[in-house]
């Protein structure tokens, strides 16, 4: 390991060009992690359903579906992707955005999602370097892109990634990676109650519930990750940057105003930006509060 780390401080541009390529084929695995995760959490629903309706009734065989198997397949005929054809970007490009098979398009969340990820651990490893809060936040970054499109697909925040990712972040804050544990152990507890706070108050005052739980334990994540100082500005870019896209999808898009917009997605982008420039954008509130006093 001291030798990984001499080269990449010798050659310190290296380290983003490999975490960029890496990140490639991790976009390629979380194009499958997005589609497939909810199908298989529904299924294990759906079994412990019958279980629990049907204990002496065994459940029906069926063929294994989880992220590995079976291969992908066209949507539209079926045909089995070739690892040829599976190649990130290239073959997109290489098969002009259509299937082999069938001549049917492809869809161009595939590369977007491979570049997206390529390109943000590029910005992660240059701005924290070969170091263990680089790696962690490289895992962190890929972990949320999953989330915020999972979300965005399905309102659904799955525990499967984010309580790993809790419990991930204040067993690296026991390094002191991030934040001291004990702004860790704070972060997680306050920013679960608070989200549980507003649920509840919400659901009180108008019936509705205003998100899920799984936003409770994402921001607890966050919490667990960058300390309980992290929190007003993770909550206020969240809700600013959630308010501005539901403003421009009712204006634009036709949105109509009663089908909620998850929540997640926001969550995730205000989170990351906390993760890469929190500190100085809490410095500089801080700089303004003081001059608009």
């Amino acid at each position: 390991m001291s030798g990984v780390s001499s080269f990449f401080a010798s050659y310190p541009a290296a380290f983003p060009w490999i975490a960029g390529l890496f990140g490639l084929a991790i976009g390629s695995f979380l194009n499958v992690v997005i589609v497939r995760l909810p199908v298989v959490l529904e299924g294990r629903w759906r079994s412990q359903c019958h279980e629990l309706i049907h204990p002496d009734k065994p459940s029906v065989a069926t063929e294994p579906f989880n992220l590995v198997l079976p291969r992908s397949r066209c949507p539209h005929c079926g045909h089995a992707i070739t690892a040829l054809e599976n190649v990130p970007v290239l073959s997109f490009l290489w098969l002009r955005g259509k299937c082999s098979e069938c001549g049917k398009p492809i869809s161009w969340r595939y590369p977007a999602i491979e570049l997206l990820t390529a390109g943000l651990s590029v910005w992660v490893a240059w701005h924290f370097g070969f170091n263990a809060g680089g790696l962690a936040a490289l895992f962190l970054t890929w972990s949320l892109i999953a989330l915020a499109f999972i979300d965005y697909d399905r309102q659904l925040l799955p525990d499967d990634i984010t309580l790993p990712l809790l419990w991930a972040g204040l067993l690296l804050n026991i390094f002191v990676v991030f934040t001291p544990l004990t702004s860790a152990v704070i972060g997680a507890a306050a920013a679960y109650f608070f989200l549980w706070l507003v649920y509840q108050l919400f659901k009180l005052a108008t019936g509705k519930e205003g998100m899920g739980y799984g936003d409770f334990k994402l921001f607890a994540a966050f919490g667990a990750w960058l300390g309980w100082q992290s929190l007003p500005l993770i909550i206020l870019l969240s809700s600013l940057v959630g308010a501005l896209t539901g403003i421009v999808f009712i204006l634009f898009f036709r949105h109509d105003r009663r089908v909620p917009i998850p929540f997640g997605p926001f969550l995730c982008i205000a989170g990351w930006i906390a993760l890469m420039w929190g500190d100085t954008l809490t410095r500089f509130y801080l700089q303004f509060a003081r001059l608009t006093v």
